[in-house]
């Protein structure tokens, strides 16, 4: 009898445990949790699977919270030895419809339009830079 008992404090305990780790896993926060309203407007990756892999995005966003545009950054891709770039603009500005890898990420005339980049690194450093044609 005791024995039966035991069992059974052990089951809840057990489904109780199971119950909390799916509900954490089902309520973690996301990009959408981010009050900056981003938007994706222009996505790349290269086709090198063998090398370096880059990523970069143009993002909109209504408000210019660094911390918010370090949060959405980090949401982002990253590989392992690879690059992410996200170039982050005011929601009604020019902003690119196409992103490319290599140096030069987009058409020189949005050079003016992007706030800020967010960059981590091959290493996993990451770097929120403001943009130095509007200073």
């Amino acid at each position: 009898m005791k024995n039966k008992r035991i069992n059974i404090v052990i089951g809840v305990l057990v489904l109780l445990l199971v119950g909390w780790m799916i509900k954490g896993t089902f309520t973690q926060p996301g990009i959408e949790d981010l009050k900056s309203g981003f938007k994706e407007v222009a996505r790349y990756r290269n086709d090198n699977n063998t090398g370096p892999i880059q990523y970069v995005f143009a993002v909109t966003m209504k408000d210019t919270l660094s911390s918010e545009m370090i949060s959405y950054g980090n949401f982002k891709p990253h590989h392992k030895g690879g690059n992410t770039k996200v170039y982050f603009f005011l929601e009604g500005s020019k902003v690119p419809t196409t992103v490319t890898g290599g140096k030069q990420n987009f058409s020189p005339a949005f050079n003016s339009s992007w706030i800020k980049l967010y960059e981590k690194s091959a290493m996993g450093n990451v770097s929120l830079t403001d943009n130095p044609s509007q200073q």
